[in-house]
């Protein structure tokens, strides 16, 4: 099935290597393109309005991730469920899961953008938010809490697309987003032109204006195209959210969510460790987590490829190709992040340089931490994937368990019992000691192989599908087998 007029893609039949290699590449890409556009507006900021606004956007920043990392989780819930519909077949069941998830997400949007205007001075209060940033962070951050709907829908809206096994046209709209967030920030900072200058509120105008512009884009192109997920006619009612797809969206987004705050949780605890250090310590480890952001795309990307691509072929009941579809995700994994991993040590002195100058003891420190921590994270994506391929059939309970062992009582108990004899080495050691022990139960979990008797709440009413598919006029509107 061919992507595009109605149709899925078809990631149930055919190469399971080639096919799952050209789905995961194009999100790979759309991860890069984010974490690029984070670092250019932070240099924009940064060089343009000082250090008290770039302060003030990381304190912002946080409370984003922390909405984002929610929407995320009810994303990837979504993702599956209509995987597994498309791999069954069953369209309108697709749609249904689509319009409860967009209809849900934008009345969470609007409650979000109300309640966060309204308590914004409050949740900076409660981050400890420096003074003299204070009342940047305070406009940029209200700024973003307008546009948080269109910034969660264009979420929503292309995960969804890649449970239908379309990653092209998400990928087209982040360069959409990406691109007009780059140009108008320095355009609305400095007021080129006819515009007045917004200083702080114009960097948080120009990330809202991109949401905007994508998420109406990304919709006007699905009609356009007539893309699997659009709703029509009596499909609209779909976006008043069901009882059966939300608990779904619930039980399996929650937890998924959950995922993104832990790693983000533990992250703060590190560097609050880190801090101790002194400040060439923290100002090496701040280099180094640069690098290791880019090493850890590969990971999310292909696990989320993996898991939609394996969702398809649980829904259709295609089990025996499962294991090679984890095989494969594992062997890319393991190619692109080894790879990574090998060009960041062969010139790290470089890389390293282009954040610490010429500063020689950071470098070495930098360094130092390198060669300790960054081979864990080819365990880190191995993990990913195993967790990925678990979530097409809703396990999600298991991974988020693992992960708050691994990261908190594994890594935090390695550091604190080795600190008195290896010193700060056991702050480094402590990443590839947990990222093995994830690696190690996440196998377990998955070789044990109860997770493929489990099964999404929503149950299939197979009369109701036989009727709508047969009341499906369109030929364009149904899945049908490819060639």
């Amino acid at each position: 099935m061919e992507a595009g007029k109605g149709r899925a893609k078809d990631l149930t039949q055919g190469p399971i290597a080639s096919t799952l290699l050209l789905f995961a590449i194009p999100t790979l890409a759309s991860n890069i393109l984010q974490s690029l556009n984070g670092s250019i507006n932070a240099i924009w900021v940064g060089r343009f309005l000082g250090a008290q606004a770039l302060a003030a956007t990381a304190n912002a920043n946080i409370i984003m991730f922390l909405m984002f990392s929610v929407v995320f989780g009810f994303g990837m819930a979504s993702t599956v469920m209509i995987a597994q519909a498309v791999g069954r077949g069953d369209l309108d069941a697709a749609r249904r899961a689509f319009g409860s998830a967009v209809g849900f997400c934008t009345m969470l949007g609007v409650v979000v953008a109300t309640a966060g205007w309204i308590g914004a001075p409050v949740l900076l209060r409660l981050l400890a938010t420096p003074a003299e940033a204070f009342a940047m962070a305070l406009t940029y951050l209200r700024v973003i809490f307008i546009a948080m709907p269109a910034s969660l829908l264009s979420v929503m809206m292309m995960m969804g697309l890649r449970g239908t096994g379309d990653a092209r046209t998400p990928l087209i709209f982040m360069f959409v987003s990406v691109g007009v967030d780059l140009v108008l920030n320095p355009v609305l900072i400095l007021g080129l032109g006819p515009i007045p200058a917004m200083g702080i509120g114009g960097s948080a105008a120009a990330t809202a204006a991109a949401g905007f512009i994508s998420l109406v884009g990304i919709i006007l192109y699905t009609y356009a195209r007539d893309l699997p997920l659009r709703l029509r006619g009596k499909e609209m009612a779909y976006l008043r959210p069901a009882l059966a797809q939300m608990r779904v969206l619930f039980g399996k987004g929650l937890p998924m969510g959950l995922q993104m705050i832990v790693m983000s949780a533990s992250g703060l605890v590190m560097i609050g460790l880190v801090n101790r250090e002194g400040i060439l310590v923290t100002a090496a480890y701040g280099a180094a987590q640069q690098i290791w952001t880019y090493l850890q795309m590969p990971a999310m990307a292909m696990g989320a490829a993996v898991s939609a691509m394996a969702a398809q072929n649980v829904g259709a009941g295609r089990w025996d190709r499962i294991s090679r579809i984890t095989g494969y995700g594992m062997g890319y994994l393991l190619l692109i992040t080894g790879s990574m991993v090998a060009v960041i040590l062969l010139f790290h002195a470089p890389l390293l340089s282009l954040f610490l100058g010429t500063n020689k003891a950071a470098v070495a420190a930098a360094w130092h931490m390198q060669l300790l921590v960054s081979w864990s994270f080819v365990l880190f994506g191995c993990t990913m994937i195993l967790f990925g391929v678990m979530r097409a059939n809703g396990v999600v309970v298991k991974p988020l368990l693992i992960l708050i062992f691994t990261l908190f009582a594994v890594r935090l108990g390695f550091y604190h019992l080795g600190y008195p004899h290896l010193g700060a080495d056991a702050l480094w050691l402590s990443f590839p000691v947990g990222s093995a022990t994830s690696f190690l139960l996440a196998a377990l979990v998955y070789w044990k192989g109860g997770w493929r008797k489990a099964k999404l709440l929503v149950p299939v009413n197979e009369e109701e599908c036989r009727e709508s598919i047969q009341a499906e006029s369109e030929p364009a509107g149904r899945i049908v087998p490819a060639g």
